[in-house]
This record gives C-alpha cells, structure tokens and sequence, in this order.
C-alpha cells in the first residue's frame, strides 16, 4: 500500500497517516497481521518526521487498528467490537452530517454519498 502526505493541505500530516491506513485496512490492502513499516522507515518513505508518525501509530493502537510489537513493529490487528465502532460512527458522522445539512446536502444525497462509499469499501468488508 502507498502512502503519501499532502504536504499543502490544512490536515496535519499524523493524521493524514492515521486516514489512509485506515482506509487501506477497510479496502483489505492492508489486512489482520500485516506488519507496518517501522516508524523510521516510514519517516523516510513518506518524508515526514518520526514522532509524527510515532504519534499516528500510537493513535491507532488506541482505537484498536494495530498493536505494536517490540519486535515485530506495527502489526496490523482489529481490536474493536462492533458496538464502540458504531458509537464511534455515529458521533463522527454527526459533526458531518451536520456539515452537510448546513451546506444544503438533503437526505436522500447524504444516503446516496453512504452507498456510493460502501460500494467502494464494502466489497472487501462485511455485509450487514
């Protein structure tokens, strides 16, 4: 999986780091027990600094995506139970949601945008 930071964007770079792997771990281009790149390596490949990227592999261990392994490194592993995903959800999409409705988005685009997004992750994850 490719990684690249936007270095022009208002995102801070951890957490564009912390985003895409997200995302790959969804689409199954990264998968459980996967070792990530150390945190040097990636420094090096991405061209940011270490601690940032220390800081998105500790986030990430925090919500459950990988465990870090002295000697193993970053490994890939999904630790969190359905109910505290959708918890979690359900409070980031609101602040989207609310987003949206403030810029005229109605129900029916916002469902149609939900789809469209679980058409390009749900093939690799689970149905309902």
């Amino acid at each position: 999986m490719n990684i690249y930071i936007d270095f022009n964007s208002d995102e801070a770079f951890y957490m564009q780091l912390i985003n895409q792997i997200i995302r790959g771990i969804a689409m199954e281009q990264l998968r459980e027990g996967d070792n990530l790149p150390s945190v040097r390596q990636m420094a090096e490949n991405v061209g940011i600094n270490m601690h940032t990227v220390n800081k998105a592999y500790t986030i990430l261990r925090q919500e459950g995506f990988i465990k870090l392994d002295r000697r193993k490194g970053a490994v890939v592993s999904i630790d969190m139970d359905k109910l505290r995903a959708i918890e979690e959800m359900k409070r980031e999409l609101s602040v989207v949601l609310a987003r949206g409705i403030c810029n005229g988005v109605n129900r029916k685009d916002a469902h149609g945008l939900v789809d469209e997004l679980y058409d390009v992750f749900g093939s690799c994850s689970l149905e309902e």
